[in-house]
């Protein structure tokens, strides 16, 4: 290997964050060609994970470390939401335990790479596409291991968990979970349910907050909250309330 190739190969070991992915794209803007980057897999100094991505041999890249490389290496606007941003922010014992699926959430027209989806991470990934909520509010920085992750915080995610209600997660499990958020920021719910456009969410959200009987539920401003009009049906054949005009199950209308 030419002195030259020694210096960058070099280089390219301390720009590596270990457990992460190395993007072709990336490694080409910071001056590893393509050809080069062949020449490293072919010498085993990189491992080709799928098109466009490399991982280096005997490092066990797991979906956090990839993500963290969509999110620094590729710029996606896609993040850590739902339960398993609650989850990872402390509130697994209000989640069901066993095997998980990994929710991450993105603006509508974000599109993951084909290696990403493809390759075979322990855990389900659902990569949930909407915009609903504004793009930014409610974001924190996150660091589990030796990389920062951007994932929604215990605000955003309640109602990201009331997004994929009843659908995807049961009703009552997500009001398990709202019952056990004491602590919530009230000026940050204020954004998020006047940025909000989903009418259910909001509604469901405010429905159980106060049945939650929270102490920052009191500090919404609901004058300025839009909750559309007409009823909504959130299940079938459940129970009417007439404050929040929702059907909801009678499981959680009798508690």
């Amino acid at each position: 290997m030419s002195t030259n190739n020694e210096i960058k190969l070099k280089k390219l070991l301390d720009l590596h964050v270990p457990g992460t992915i190395l993007l072709a794209s990336w490694l080409d803007a910071n001056g590893f060609s393509y050809n080069l980057q062949q020449r490293y897999r072919k010498s085993g100094w990189l491992e080709s994970i799928g098109v466009g991505a490399f991982k280096r041999p005997n490092e066990t890249v797991g979906w956090q470390g990839a993500l963290y490389s969509l999110q620094k290496q590729a710029n996606l606007p896609v993040y850590i939401g739902g339960p398993t941003a609650l989850s990872m922010l402390g509130f697994s014992h209000y989640i069901r335990t066993g095997a998980e699926t990994v929710h991450l959430f993105s603006l509508l027209n974000t599109r993951l790479p084909a290696w990403f989806k493809q390759y075979s991470w322990n855990e389900t990934v659902c990569h949930v596409k909407t915009s609903f909520l504004p793009e930014g509010i409610g974001m924190d920085e996150y660091q589990e291991t030796q990389f920062p992750l951007m994932i929604a915080s215990a605000e955003r995610a309640i109602f990201e968990c009331l997004y994929l209600t009843p659908e995807k997660l049961d009703i009552m499990e997500v009001y398990q979970i709202m019952s056990g958020l004491v602590n919530l920021r009230p000026g940050l719910l204020q954004k998020l349910l006047e940025g909000c456009n989903s009418v259910k969410v909001k509604r469901i959200f405010l429905y159980m907050a106060k049945k939650a009987n929270h102490q920052w539920f009191q500090f919404l401003d609901l004058s300025s909250v839009n909750l559309g009009h007409g009823d909504r049906s959130i299940v079938s054949n459940g129970s009417y309330d007439s404050e929040f005009r929702i059907t909801i199950s009678k499981e959680l209308a009798q508690l």
